[in-house]
This record gives structure tokens, C-alpha cells and sequence, in this order.
């Protein structure tokens, strides 16, 4: 089961003697996301990235190289999966994509070096990262970790409760 909204597309790989081509997106495929902004990232095993939440764009994905667990907690009010926290294992030797919509908190963990494409549904913008600490027992996210490496900025954010509280104040903002 995944929080309501986030969707896991399977992608089809096309290899020939030259090698595997594989489309990342299309519009006709009528997935819940408009993307208007494409990244790539580069991580190195034992790297957890999050946990993040936005209350503005959503995210679409893939690993184009690796193996990575993506956890996930729905921090939205009055979604049928209102807190509710699960985790989901992306591979690039097994393509899919995942749309992670707005007010679901996400974050990666990568078992080995890992390539992945993220598009967003606006520009990034710094006021629409919040997060939490990735260990908080409330998200329920079954982390096949115990001492990731984590960036600064993640290592000093705070419960989830705190998250949750800053993403209500962004919504009621708007």
C-alpha cells in the first residue's frame, strides 16, 4: 500500500547491442505531474537524503543507476493515508518511476552508488523544503538503516511533529 496519491509507474527499457534505451516520461501517460523542472543526483552508498516535505510542487522519479529505498509518510489532513508511513524500493535494473504528490513527506536511501532524475512540478524554491529527522519513530518508515550518512541540514532538523505543524502554517498561508 502507498499513501494516497503516490503513484509507481513501471518503465520499459529497450535494450539492443548498443546498450538500453529506456523513456523516462511522457505526458500520454497521464500521470498526476506537469513537470517544468528536471534534476539529476549523484549519491554514494549508506547516503540518506530527507526526510522532505513540500507544500508547493511535487516530485516524479527514477534511478537511473543503483538501488535505493524511498521512504514515505502522508502529512496531509483528511487523506484517506493521513499518517500513514511505508517505504518503497526503486532499482535501476527494474525501472519505474514514482510521483510523490504534495504533503507527502519522502526520503531516499541509497544501498549502493546511485544515479537519480527527479523532475518538479514548480521551480525549486528554499521556502518549500521543510523536513524532519529521518529516524523519528512516528513516521513508520522501515529504513533498512541504522547510521546513514546524512547532510548537515538533515542531521539538525527537528520531529516530525514540527514538520507536520510547519507544512499546516504553508498550506494556510497560500
Amino acid at each position: 500500500m502507498l499513501p494516497e496519491g503516490v503513484a509507481a509507474h513501471p518503465l520499459e527499457p529497450h535494450p539492443d547491442e548498443r546498450g538500453v534505451f529506456t523513456e523516462l516520461f511522457r505526458e500520454s501517460w497521464g500521470l498526476p505531474v506537469a513537470p517544468v523542472q528536471w534534476n539529476a543526483v549523484r549519491s554514494e552508498a549508506n547516503v540518506l537524503r530527507g526526510v522532505h516535505a513540500h507544500w508547493r510542487h511535487s516530485d516524479y522519479l527514477t534511478l537511473v543507476a543503483g538501488r535505493a529505498t524511498i521512504g514515505l509518510h502522508d502529512l496531509r489532513e483528511g487523506s484517506p493515508t493521513e499518517g500513514f508511513g511505508t517505504a518503497v524500493e526503486l532499482a535501476a535494473d527494474s525501472p519505474s518511476a514514482l510521483v510523490i504528490p504534495t504533503g507527502v513527506a519522502h526520503g531516499f536511501y541509497f544501498h549502493e552508488p546511485s544515479i537519480h532524475v527527479y523532475a518538479v512540478t514548480h521551480d525549486w524554491d528554499p521556502t518549500d523544503e521543510l523536513g524532519c529527522r529521518w529516524d523519528d519513530p512516528a513516521l513508520q518508515i522501515p529504513w533498512p538503516c541504522s547510521d546513514p550518512h546524512l547532510s548537515e541540514r538533515d542531521r539538525g532538523l527537528g520531529p516530525l511533529s514540527v514538520l507536520r505543524d510547519a507544512f499546516r502554517a504553508a498550506l494556510a498561508a497560500v
